[in-house]
């Protein structure tokens, strides 16, 4: 988006009709870079997916740990610092299981540091209630024409 004064032509439930919005607009030729797409009234919904023990904290530890031990061990395996005759597969195996120990190893002592606070998992979202197609003020009103007889799936758009 430019700097100059912008203008909010529709406001959808999702965002896929907000980006069919935008679609329907670039194929007919709409200049697009002046487009935005914006969430509104935005939420964290944090939703609970278990309970969280040792176990548990220590096998998402070691999820966590593995992938960088194994990129590391793969580079140090690709520079050949060690020894040529030592494949850099080799390493990057090595570098899977260290990090995994040590990640499982840090997840425990971080889980172990919380207490009793908070003996549960959840994945955090932000989830915005709806969705505002915003272009440049100077093109607003050939966007509102062109999106003035898009179709969509949920009902159509909420004007502003």
């Amino acid at each position: 988006m430019t700097e100059q004064p912008c203008r909010t032509v529709a406001a959808y439930e999702t965002y896929q009709e907000a980006e069919h919005a935008v679609d329907h607009l670039s194929d007919h030729g709409f200049p697009v870079e002046r487009v935005a797409i914006v969430g509104q009234d935005v939420r964290l919904v944090e939703q609970i997916i278990g309970r969280m023990d040792y176990g548990w904290a220590a096998l998402h530890g070691a999820a966590s740990g593995a992938l960088p031990g194994v990129l590391i061990g793969w580079l140090f395996g690709l520079v050949n610092w060690l020894d040529p005759v030592v494949s850099a597969l080799l390493l990057a195996l090595y570098g899977l299981i260290f990090g995994a120990i040590v990640g499982a190893l840090f997840g425990m002592l971080l889980h172990s540091l919380q207490g009793d606070r908070r003996d549960f998992a959840s994945l955090r979202s932000m989830q915005p209630s709806r969705y505002e197609v915003v272009v440049d003020e100077e093109v607003a009103d050939e966007a509102v024409r062109l999106l003035g007889g898009l179709r969509t799936t949920g009902g159509g758009p909420i004007r502003t």
